[in-house]
């Protein structure tokens, strides 16, 4: 039997509370979990962009996920992009460029960027269909085709305003 993941909760400051709750259940009322969010970026200007499994809604987005009990959140980051993509990433080249926290969600979400070139990668079938390098245009396209993950344009256009 899979071992159910555990977050860590956080106060309104983003202090951690100690207290920890399954992935599966409701983040209780005053309290928040850690979404991270990373756009990558190759040299060429193109943005690797995610074909979701159907599981897990069948749409394109970015590399994203949840800060896992105990980690930061560029520990979690860091982790979704090892799981997703089969890629080891160092620390220092995740580049934090935006943080918000958001009470009708409850969490809060840090997005990271990471200009690197990636040739290899090592797909989890569960989550991710397929990758493909996309220009900004591009995925402007399929947001306006509502084939882009819907809590994913936020990100990319406060990102994408961000970069060259």
């Amino acid at each position: 039997m899979k071992n159910i993941e555990k977050r860590d909760l956080y106060d309104k400051n983003r202090q951690k509370t100690n207290e920890i709750i399954d992935a599966k259940e409701a983040i209780p009322e005053n309290r928040y979990i850690l979404v991270v969010l990373t756009l990558i970026q190759n040299a060429e200007g193109k943005i690797l962009v995610q074909k979701r499994s159907e599981q897990k809604g069948g749409k394109y987005g970015l590399t994203a996920g949840h800060a896992k009990m105990g980690e930061t959140s560029r520990q979690g980051m860091i982790t979704e992009i090892r799981e997703e993509l089969g890629i080891n990433i160092k620390s220092e080249s995740l580049k934090l460029m935006y943080s918000e926290r958001n009470d009708i969600d409850r969490c809060f979400y840090d997005l990271y960027y990471l200009q690197q070139d990636i040739d290899t990668l090592v797909l989890e079938p569960k989550e991710v269909e397929f990758v493909k390098w996309c220009s900004k245009e591009e995925i402007k396209e399929l947001c306006k085709k509502n084939e882009f993950k819907k809590s994913h344009i936020e990100a990319f256009e406060i990102l994408a305003d961000k970069i060259s």
